[in-house]
């Protein structure tokens, strides 16, 4: 029998109201549009939306993969919709958009996972706005031609989440590996001058140790920027939560991360990797 932990007092959050989420709400209906916001169920969405940010989700809402800490449906994705990079530069430039955070789930089932719909909507959104643009990529099964695809449209960051440390990395991601992941992120820096983002999940399992242990392989591997989040199941059937981390821990490993030489750390409870990514590009 699994047992539901009660969330401490600093996990919980409003649910998201006001005219600014309904007016970006609705224009998402209108254009059929997903984002990782509402498909992951992001405790941040009524604080981002507020403020005029969110992130795109390419390629349907229903991934390849299954994932066990993952709100985000698994199953047979629906056929591609070609005209979802225009609908997107649409939105961003309607919405006035100075920074856009672009994510998908993972299309296995593609022959090119994707890669195609994820270059027209960078190529989309440069051509009619200027806004500032983070990639926060799949890993393409550690393709580095579908990466240097990426790398070649220059967005301002490049981001891949480890998600959490290398002994957990099976068992909640299941299809994914951790030395694959933390490749892809060293080929994106020694093929450029893209500034590159990672992120991890805590309370799964991991100890202090493991945790900064994988601080530093991931700054080892020069990557700019790191955000720490506390890792909350979407459902009983999800993955447990093994324990919830303090504030003051979360403050603790960010000025751990610090002194290794991140140019920009976020570490909170309620970080996900898109939480104030406007900033990271700064």
């Amino acid at each position: 029998m699994k047992i539901k932990k009660n969330k401490p007092i600093w996990l919980k959050v409003r649910f998201p109201i006001g005219v600014k989420y309904d007016k970006i709400n609705n224009l998402l209906l209108k254009e059929s549009l997903n984002t990782i916001c509402k498909s992951s169920d992001c405790p941040n969405i009524g604080t981002c939306w507020k403020n005029g940010v969110l992130s795109f989700l390419l390629l349907g809402n229903i991934c390849t993969r299954s994932c066990k800490f993952c709100a985000i449906k698994t199953g047979k994705p629906k056929t591609i919709n070609v005209l979802e990079p225009y609908k997107i530069a649409k939105t961003v430039k309607k919405m006035e958009m100075k920074h856009v955070v672009l994510t998908s789930v993972n299309r296995d089932d593609l022959k090119d996972m994707g890669i195609k719909i994820w270059i027209k909507t960078i190529r989309e959104i440069k051509k009619i706005s200027t806004s500032t643009i983070e990639a926060l990529i799949p890993d393409f099964k550690g393709h580095k031609k579908n990466i240097a695809l990426i790398i070649k449209e220059h967005p301002e960051i490049i981001s891949h989440n480890l998600e959490t440390v290398p002994r957990l990395t099976q068992k909640v991601c299941i299809q994914g590996k951790y030395d694959r992941s933390l490749s892809i992120l060293k080929y994106i820096k020694t093929k450029s001058d893209i500034r590159t983002k990672t992120g991890l999940m805590l309370g799964i399992g991991e100890t202090e140790v493991e945790v900064i242990n994988t601080f530093k392989d991931i700054r080892k591997s020069n990557i700019d920027i790191l955000t720490i989040g506390q890792y909350l199941p979407p459902t009983l059937k999800h993955y447990p939560v093994k324990s919830f981390i303090t504030p003051q821990k979360f403050q603790d490993y960010k000025n751990i991360a610090l002194d290794m030489g991140f140019l920009y750390v976020e570490s909170n409870p309620l970080v996900r990797s898109s939480y104030n990514a406007s900033k990271h590009i700064i």
